[in-house]
């Protein structure tokens, strides 16, 4: 299949060996990081006026993380009024 001191092309690789699906890169959904990169920490530090142009960019200060979060849907009052409404009618 392939000469000594040639390396085998990926598609070689890809067909004898298997990847499990916890190596596989997430190729749908993203999650949301709980830890930024550098550069991610100073542009933070930068909206918050946290930074100064020549502080060093090693030892950054601590960044909280604002995590997405789907929090319950709100019933609305005006929903609320109807139901109270439709059921004094009935009695």
């Amino acid at each position: 299949m392939w000469r000594q001191g040639r390396i085998p092309s990926s598609e070689f690789w890809s067909l004898i060996v298997s990847i499990d699906k916890s190596l596989k890169k997430p190729s749908g959904v993203v999650r949301a990081r709980n830890v930024l990169k550098r550069g991610e920490r100073i542009l933070v530090l930068k909206e918050q006026d946290r930074w100064l142009d020549d502080q060093s960019p090693l030892g950054l200060p601590k960044v909280r993380v604002a995590k997405p979060t789907a929090g319950k849907k709100k019933k609305k009052k005006e929903e609320e009024g109807e139901g109270e409404a439709t059921s004094e009618e009935t009695t």
